[in-house]
C-alpha cells in the first residue's frame, strides 16, 4: 500500500494523502510503509517565526516519519556548521551556520550543500520525502534523490519584495522533479494549473482541535453569556 497521512482540510475534516513513488512515464507505482522514513522539509520560513501551515503540517508528519526541517543560513565569525534542535513537536530544526569572511573560495551555495551532505550523513537520511516550500532550495539539493518531491506552493514567492530574480527559473525546476503540488489557494492553483501534471489547490484551514479547547472550557450558555464569548469561523 501506499504510504498515506491526514491533513487537515476545510472546516477542520481530515484529508488524506497518499505518497506514491512515480516512475518515468509519470504513473504511480505503491510504496511500502517501510519505503520512506524520514521527510526532509525546505523552508524560507524559520520554524520559530508564526505557527502556521508547514509548523502545522510537519508537526503532524513528525508522528510518523523523522521530520527534518531545514532552514536558510545564518551567519557567524566561527567555521561553517549545522545547528540542530528538536522542537517540542519532534520536529529536528537544522539551521546552517555560514562564516561570515570564509577563507574558502566555495560558493555560499556549494558550503551548504557541503553540510546538508554531511547532515544526511550523520542521520543517516536514506529514504526519505522531500517537501519544499521554497524553489530556491533546489540550488543545493538538486543533487538528492528523494523517493518522493513535494512542492507545497504557499504563496506566489516572485512577486514578493527582494524576491530572487531567479526564483521563477528555479521553480520550473521544481515543476520537473516534483511528484504532486499543492497550492495554498484556488486563485494560486488557476495561475499554476498548467505547470504540472499533479497538481491541487489546498487551502489553509484552521486547527479544530485546537480551537476546540475553548469549546470544551466554557462549553454552557452561562459561562458563555459571563464572558460574552461569541462563536466565530475564519479561514487562514
Amino acid at each position: 500500500m501506499c504510504n498515506e497521512t491526514r491533513k487537515p482540510g476545510i472546516a477542520g475534516e481530515p484529508l488524506t494523502i497518499k505518497f506514491c513513488k512515480m516512475k518515468k512515464n509519470q504513473q504511480f507505482s505503491e510504496v511500502g510503509e517501510n519505503d520512506v522514513q524520514d521527510l526532509v522539509c525546505f523552508s524560507h520560513l524559520r520554524w520559530d517565526f508564526v505557527y502556521q501551515r508547514p509548523q502545522h503540517l510537519m508537526s503532524r508528519f513528525a508522528k510518523q516519519y523523522r521530520v527534518f526541517f531545514i532552514e536558510e543560513p545564518v551567519y557567524h565569525k566561527g567555521p561553517d556548521s549545522c545547528s540542530v534542535l528538536l522542537s517540542d513537536e519532534k520536529v529536528w530544526i537544522v539551521k546552517p551556520v555560514l562564516q561570515e569572511q570564509a577563507p574558502s573560495a566555495l560558493s555560499v551555495v556549494s558550503r551548504q550543500k557541503i553540510l546538508l551532505n554531511q547532515f544526511f550523513k550523520d542521520k543517516k537520511i536514506q529514504k526519505y520525502i522531500a517537501w519544499y516550500y521554497t524553489p530556491m532550495a533546489l540550488k543545493f539539493s538538486s543533487h538528492l534523490s528523494p523517493q518522493i518531491v513535494v512542492y507545497d506552493c504557499m504563496d506566489e514567492l516572485s512577486a514578493f519584495k527582494f524576491a530572487p530574480a531567479e526564483i521563477k527559473i528555479m521553480e520550473a525546476e521544481l515543476f520537473k522533479k516534483a511528484h504532486v503540488v499543492f497550492t495554498g489557494g484556488h486563485n494560486l492553483y488557476k495561475a499554476k494549473k498548467h505547470a504540472h501534471h499533479n497538481i491541487y489547490p489546498f487551502p489553509s484551514s484552521i486547527d479544530k482541535e485546537h480551537f476546540f479547547q475553548a469549546r470544551k472550557k466554557y462549553r454552557t450558555r452561562q459561562t458563555r453569556k459571563k464572558y460574552r464569548i461569541f462563536d466565530l469561523a475564519f479561514m487562514v
